[in-house]
């Protein structure tokens, strides 16, 4: 009996062992996909070759599971659109735009999968990856076209989850976008997909840094707005911090005054932001439940959420801040800081959620322009110089010698006088003002380009972006951000001669650093140090030449002869 009771007992040890070796295995299979999503967790909008090979291995691998057909597509690597054949710059220009606009309607963000809470989490993220493997490809079959040239994009599938759960959870969609130039940073097709998710979703475009503008560029782009029904506030999370500290930064006119009623072009407050925010998000709240709502209606409030959305760097994590009154979020120039989205509680009625920074897919813009408008790191750049062109081309000429205090070489004569400068130009006249040298003893362009794009990012370089279909000319007072100089000094006709501070220009310019103080400095150093550990040479002696004596400066045969000896003398004296 002893020994059937411990076999039983054995047994029955064995079958609880194995169920709860069966649950730890679940758990930690769960925990290490939740962990791996966590640890790879990092926005990536370029790829290099090897990991282009790897993804379309396993995007094959994939769509072949799925019963998808695996034909042969392009790598994500990025297609220059530089070799102009035999068309024109214009026509060239011309045949892009025609392009972009037949596939505008294939350039989308990507869709998450439909799901239920009844799938299990490998099923769900089989699904998700095999959709946006999908539209990777779709992205890449216009990269086939030389006529298109697609901007970096993210492509970290769990950065684009973290926007998937934002447009879920969130009633009103807030898009921050920067004021010099919100069509760059506006993505359309988010909006679409806002309201595929739900209808009666609305998107509002937060235009931040407005303080940067001008009134009458503020007014012109109110109006834009207004005329093509989008739902926009101005704000500025800057001034929003500082008045929370008790600094004012905005002195706004009192006598600047909008022509068409109604038309909102003030900067919003914190306080009135987030009474905006909130009555705009229980609106929509109000129409998605008012089909459903029955005779007897309650008045109670339920919580809205506002989800903030957007490209790197524009300001997302600053407006969180302002708006909740202390430091919530991380903030830094560099662009990718928040990598998970973030809720945040402002009241009973009010939450905010903070999405991390995508770079959308776009058309036209280039590389450079997304560096110089920060959606790209500047510290990871390997090209400084058509980063900086983007500078010199939208700043004018005189406000970037005002602001640095140089003096930029003057164009010559067989060039147009208004063009603006080059990013040589610019990058060696900053670096001979601020005496920033390499240890190659050349100028530090690098240090030089990396603090010029900050300024440009921080406000600092004066420049904005009109509406389409602005006429310039109504602007003619501001610093559009242009290069050139609409009124500046008179063109020399083509055959006249430079004047002399042009020969002294391009002397100074072309030779590098030619009489910088710095680098001379820096020289006589290092020829002193070099003389310390230097052997001492010795003197030849040419005592042998012959001196400024009218010969012809070969060497001279000097002969020495002995005194004649007096013999007579000698023996008159050895007799005496």
């Amino acid at each position: 009996m002893g020994g059937k009771k411990e076999r039983t007992e054995g047994l029955g040890r064995a079958l609880i062992k194995q169920q709860n070796r069966k649950a730890i295995e679940a758990k930690e299979k769960g925990r290490a996909i939740h962990l791996q999503n966590r640890k790879v967790l990092e926005s990536y909008t370029e790829i290099n070759e090897i990991d282009a090979i790897i993804d379309k291995s396993d995007e094959a691998s994939l769509l072949l599971s799925g019963g998808a057909a695996s034909d042969a597509g392009s790598s994500d690597l990025l297609i220059s659109a530089d070799d102009a054949g035999d068309m024109t710059a214009e026509e060239r220009r011309q045949a892009q735009k025609e392009e972009e606009a037949l596939h505008a309607s294939n350039l989308k963000v990507p869709r998450r999968p439909p799901w239920n809470s009844n799938m299990s989490v490998e099923e769900l993220d089989a699904n998700e990856k095999q959709a946006f493997l999908e539209w990777r490809r779709k992205l890449a079959r216009l990269e086939e076209n030389d006529m298109l040239v697609l901007t970096p994009y993210e492509k970290n599938l769990d950065i684009w989850r973290q926007l998937w759960r934002v447009l879920e959870r969130s009633d009103l969609i807030v898009m921050v976008v920067d004021a010099r130039d919100p069509f760059f940073y506006r993505c359309p097709d988010l909006e679409e997909y806002a309201l595929e998710i739900d209808e009666h979703k609305r998107t509002l475009l937060l235009v931040n840094k407005a303080d940067l503008l001008p009134f009458n560029i503020r007014k012109k782009w109110a109006e834009y707005f207004h005329q093509h029904d989008i739902l926009f506030i101005f704000w500025s999370a800057k001034a929003a911090s500082a008045a929370i500290e008790g600094k004012t930064l905005i002195q706004e006119p009192e006598s600047q005054e909008s022509d068409l009623p109604g038309l909102d072009t003030r900067i919003y407050g914190r306080d009135e932001l987030l009474t905006r925010l909130q009555a705009e998000a229980e609106s929509v709240v109000a129409a998605r439940e008012r089909p459903s709502s029955s005779s007897s209606t309650t008045s109670e409030k339920r919580q809205v959420t506002v989800g903030f959305v957007g490209y790197p760097n524009v300001g997302k994590s600053s407006t969180i801040n302002a708006l909740v009154g202390a430091k919530r979020t991380g903030v830094t120039s560099t662009p990718g800081k928040t990598k998970h989205f973030q809720t945040l509680i402002i009241s009973d009625e009010l939450v905010l959620c903070d999405c991390p920074g995508l770079v959308f897919p776009s058309f036209s813009s280039s590389r450079h322009e997304m560096v110089a408008c920060g959606v790209l790191p500047i510290d990871r750049m390997t090209q400084h110089r058509e980063a900086v062109q983007v500078v010199a081309n939208r700043v004018a000429r005189r406000e970037l010698e005002r602001i640095y205090n140089i003096r930029l070489p003057n164009p010559k004569p067989y060039e147009p006088q208004n063009r603006p400068p080059t990013s040589y130009e610019l990058l060696r006249a900053y670096c001979v003002s601020r005496g920033h040298v390499a240890s190659s003893g050349l100028p530090d362009e690098t240090r030089a380009a990396r603090q010029m794009l900050k300024d440009y990012i921080d406000g600092k370089l004066p420049h904005f972006e009109l509406p389409p279909g602005t006429d310039t000319s109504d602007t003619e007072g501001e610093d559009s951000g242009s290069g050139s100089d609409e009124e500046g000094e008179p063109e020399p006709s083509s055959g006249s001669l430079p004047d002399k501070r042009e020969l002294e220009d391009l002397e100074e310019f072309d030779s590098g650093f030619k009489g910088s103080k710095v680098v001379k400095k820096r020289e006589n150093k290092k020829e002193g140090s070099h003389k310390q550990h230097k052997k001492p040479q010795r003197k030849k002696d040419r005592s042998w030449r012959v001196g400024n004596d009218g010969g012809d400066g070969m060497p001279a045969i000097r002969v020495f002869q002995k005194p004649a000896v007096n013999f007579a003398a000698i023996s008159a004296n050895g007799s005496g």
